[in-house]
């Protein structure tokens, strides 16, 4: 436990640091949304490609890896889905809060699970963890957009959206990374050691970000639709998806690769759509603050008992 706790702190430290350079004079605030662009656009990319390029899957069980995870996402949004009667009648829940819990519990920080992975796992551990990002961001975004759309009352153009998912410059970086491992060719050296320094840049650069897109005043608040995906995201789902991948006869690595998936929080991105779509951006924003911030803790948590479990 102590010792992935240890290998865990420097991702949380870039995080804070950015927490800290967003609220200090020194950074021109028009600079922050400049550097997501660069990462969306380029950075993140360039290191997802090159992650599933270089990748070495031999001796991995892709196949079961990814029916377990696309079914424990299923089931996670059928769950969540069930929820919502009950969450109405109580009043716990209000119609237009519900698409932000069900957004920031089925979404995961695939950037943040790649910077763990390249200081807990070998190679395979990352290349995993940038396949996995290249299967589920269209099941995830296409669940997103339909419940945000639903519950927000608002007019989606879904022809505007359809163009967006298919030119997500992640979707097209992950599908021709795949399409040239069976090209009869090689990337030429220079390019290849061109992008991985690129990927170094984007983890750092990124994490700096998420931590800049974090407000601290949020997590003080009490209210059950903040802590209700806190719960869901960090505890239900990482059980979910390791019992399924158990079930499925994976063990070992694999089984810490899919844990370490299921346990970070949830990403970003969101918001916009939230944002863009008529959710609730604000409580969206508060859940990722928390649950960044307790993932601290869990993701060390989740990893330690996985790998109790894959130890026998």
């Amino acid at each position: 436990m102590l010792a992935i706790f240890e290998s865990t702190l420097p991702i949380f430290l870039l995080v804070i640091l950015g927490m800290i350079l967003k609220r200090l004079p020194l950074i021109d605030q028009k600079v922050w949304p400049g550097l997501e662009q660069i990462a969306y656009w380029f950075l993140y990319p360039a290191l997802l490609f090159i992650s599933i390029y270089n990748a070495d899957f031999g001796g991995l069980r892709l196949d079961a890896m990814l029916v377990a995870l696309l079914l424990s996402i299923a089931i996670m949004a059928a769950l969540l889905a069930l929820l919502w009667p009950v969450l109405k009648r109580s009043g716990l829940v209000a119609v237009n809060e519900y698409s932000s819990v069900f957004q920031t519990a089925i979404r995961w920080n695939g950037f943040m699970a790649l910077a763990i992975a390249q200081k807990l796992f070998p190679p395979a551990g990352s290349a995993v963890v940038a396949l996995v990002m290249a299967v589920i961001i269209i099941p995830i975004n296409v669940f997103s957009v339909f419940v945000v759309t639903k519950f927000a009352d608002s007019e989606a153009n879904w022809g505007r959206i359809v163009r967006t998912m298919a030119l997500n410059p992640l979707i097209l970086a992950a599908f021709l990374a795949i399409l040239l491992r069976f090209a009869p060719f090689r990337l030429y050296d220079p390019i290849n050691e061109t992008l991985i320094l690129v990927a170094n840049a984007a983890l750092g650069m990124g994490l700096m970000t998420i931590g800049a897109g974090l407000r601290i005043a949020d997590v003080a608040s009490l209210r059950f639709p903040l802590w209700l995906p806190v719960v869901l995201k960090l505890a239900i789902f990482p059980l979910i998806l390791i019992t399924l991948a158990w079930s499925f006869g994976l063990e070992g690595a694999q089984l810490e690769y899919l844990a370490l998936c299921a346990a970070v929080p949830t990403a970003m991105n969101g918001y916009f759509l939230a944002r863009q779509l008529g959710g609730d951006a604000e409580l969206y924003a508060a859940v990722t603050t928390l649950q960044t911030a307790l993932s601290f803790f869990s993701i060390p948590a989740v990893l330690a008992i996985t790998a109790q479990l894959t130890s026998g």
